[in-house]
């Protein structure tokens, strides 16, 4: 296969005739050859592959040649239509491959038969707005073939219409729902089984392979090749899964749904809705136990006087409903999943109160509206690497930013692939032509007071000589909200025109569709903007960064693994915090060069770059940016363009 991989990547290959935008690449067919050897010899691969390599390629035309069943994960659902939509039939055509190809998606991206007759009969809708997506949602059932609500342009993603027409892992009746046979989800896997190539994404992915519910699991026995694309975001996402939460949410959900059906199938017992109302009661409650939004560890709940009190009443309520429920359950196929969901939330909750599973921590994260409990392992490689052991077949990790200064330890170390091969391709850019890294002079310590004001003083002058054009990227949402206020009244002051936007505006999409149409916006953004942004061309010239992005340390996870870490006699923060922070750094200095033609200037404010020993390490796992402290040199490298 070695040669037919060599071909493919070479000036006369189908795909450089076929694909306009293809450009042989020694780290390219380097990386193909890599994958194509872990395929063959059922290996572990992880390989990290700078921006502008061209991975996708690099790992699509090896799997496409070996055959075989091959499931691709993704980061986010955007990725993964791009790949299903365009990326996967381009090289299939250019190989001339006869593969079949399926994406699935969780099952709440689905339109459901059975909630959506529900929700038209029983007509519970709180805006016009859903009464309007509900009939258009209607007509879309009957035409789609796939129900998958992205389909449904009409109706934006997030509208709140669509939890009341989606299943749930809770709510799904499965094979004793009435509409089974017509079921968009078990056509998305019956199609995914059929397909020699499927697409999913890292949530269902994990989601399924812990709670065998989304139909990955029943893809893997057959399947000869598993590839993560944006494998960096693999450690967050198992953590999630391989833990267990509860949220009030949940239980909201559990009581309308008992409700709802109480309506059509126990009419006769008024018992159950006054259950229902009980539950709601309790776990409303519980949320207003605490004044604030945000994350404690579970020992901290002794200081919040109202949280035992509240939980012991909320587990009374939910086992109370759960013994009614279980009276009702034969009366209809709806009040018997209602009991089986109660039944589990009751031992659940039990689990979260008693905690005592070892090796994991236990914490709350409040939000506006709800309270989830969540208990999490300390590690997950061990129980990743029992995933994935067993069954022969080639397992490929790949990300834009994976290693430090080339070393892979840190992520195989806490994804448990030790035994992996490592591979590290740096990107074909030339940055020390195309880019700039500027690190400003006298800007006080990142915890000062007065900080993010005096970022964005020293921002100012690069956000003119730029022209606008360019992005923002803070650490936190105050920050990012206080260098807002800053900007816009330094604009106006200034008289400048640049169209200034914010995270949470709208959403990522719209706001990257308008700062691209713009051509001279300066977007400010958290987290979202950090990375799966691209922007290429003139429109983004100037990336900056408030500070070293270390995650907070008050997270009670972060802090029991620390400690867990220290205790093993390791050095948590060389061996833990500092390779994530600098994963992160790399994936928000991404933003800046997309394409060959591309040129800009970093800015990375954090004088921690410099004074603290650790910022050599820093600097050096970036790309290879010429680098300076000299702003009137930074201002300079605009006027070049």
């Amino acid at each position: 296969m070695t040669v037919e991989v060599e071909r493919f990547f070479s000036e006369l290959s189908p795909l450089a005739t076929e694909v306009a935008s293809f450009r042989p690449r020694t780290q390219q067919r380097e990386m193909a050859l890599a994958v194509a050897e872990a395929i063959r010899d059922n290996a572990i691969l992880v390989a990290e592959a700078g921006t502008g390599t061209g991975k996708t390629f690099a790992y699509l035309v090896p799997a496409l040649l070996a055959g075989g069943k091959v499931v691709i994960s993704t980061g986010t659902k955007n990725l993964q239509d791009q790949l299903f939509q365009k990326d996967l039939p381009m090289v299939r055509d250019a190989l001339k491959a006869p593969v079949s190809v399926a994406l699935l998606k969780g099952r709440s991206n689905y339109v459901c038969h059975y909630h959506l007759s529900l929700a038209q009969s029983n007509g519970l809708f709180k805006t016009r707005e859903d009464v309007k997506h509900l009939a258009k949602i209607v007509t879309y059932a009957k035409v789609t073939q796939s129900g998958d609500k992205s389909g449904l342009a009409d109706v934006p993603e997030n509208a709140p219409i669509w939890m009341h027409v989606t299943s749930t892992r809770d709510n799904c009746l499965g094979q004793e729902c009435p509409q089974h046979t017509e079921c968009f989800v078990l056509k998305a896997r019956k199609e995914a089984m059929e397909a020699d190539v499927v697409v999913v994404n890292h949530h269902l992915f994990f989601a399924d392979v812990m709670l065998r519910d989304e139909g990955v699991a029943e893809l893997l026995p057959a399947c000869n090749t598993v590839i993560f694309d944006e494998a960096h975001q693999l450690p967050e996402t198992a953590s999630l899964f391989f833990g267990e939460s509860l949220s009030t949410s949940q239980l909201f959900d559990l009581s309308q749904d008992a409700r709802i059906e109480a309506l059509s199938g126990a009419k006769d017992f008024a018992a159950l809705p006054a259950a229902c109302d009980e539950l709601e009661k309790a776990a409303r409650d519980l949320r207003l136990a605490f004044k604030k939004e945000g994350r404690m560890a579970a020992d901290a709940t002794a200081n919040i006087k109202d949280f035992e009190p509240t939980l012991k009443v909320l587990a009374e309520k939910l086992a109370k409903l759960s013994d009614l429920l279980e009276k009702q359950a034969e009366r209809s196929e709806g009040l018997e999943n209602c009991w089986q969901r109660a039944r589990t939330l009751v031992q659940e909750l039990k689990h979260w109160q008693t905690g005592d599973v070892p090796e994991t921590v236990r914490w709350l994260e409040v939000f506006h509206h709800s309270l989830q409990l969540n208990s999490t392992p300390l590690s997950i490689a061990d129980i990743f690497k029992k995933q994935i052991s067993g069954h022969p077949r080639a397992w490929i990790f790949t990300s834009a930013t994976l290693a430090v200064k080339q070393n892979f330890s840190h992520y195989q170390g806490e994804m448990g692939l030790q035994e992996a091969r490592t591979a590290c391709w740096d990107s074909p850019f030339n940055y020390q032509e195309q880019a700039l890294l500027y690190v400003p002079q006298n800007l006080p310590e990142p915890n000062t007071e007065g900080y993010t004001d005096a970022v964005v003083q020293a921002a100012l002058p690069l956000v003119e000589a730029s022209r606008g054009r360019a992005f923002m990227l803070f650490t936190s949402l105050r920050a990012m909200q206080r260098a807002y206020e800053i900007l816009q009244a330094e604009f106006d002051r200034k008289n400048l025109k640049y169209p200034l936007l914010i995270q949470g505006e709208g959403s990522r999409n719209e706001l990257l569709t308008r700062f691209r149409d713009h051509g001279n916006a300066v977007l400010l953004g958290s987290q979202s903007f950090w990375e799966g942004v691209d922007v290429r061309g003139e429109a983004l010239s100037l990336v900056i960064i408030d500070k070293l992005p270390f995650a907070p340390p008050d997270d009670p996870v972060l802090a029991a693994r620390i400690a867990e870490l220290n205790r093993q006699g390791h050095n948590a923060f060389m061996e833990f915090q500092l390779p994530r922070a600098i994963i992160n750094l790399k994936q928000g200095a991404g933003r800046l060069i997309r394409d060959e033609n591309d040129r800009g200037v970093l800015m990375i404010c954090d004088p921690r770059l410099i004074s603290k020993h650790y910022g050599k390490r820093i600097w050096q796992s970036l790309p290879p940016f010429k680098r300076t402290r000299d702003e009137a040199e930074a201002v300079a490298f605009f006027a070049k363009n």
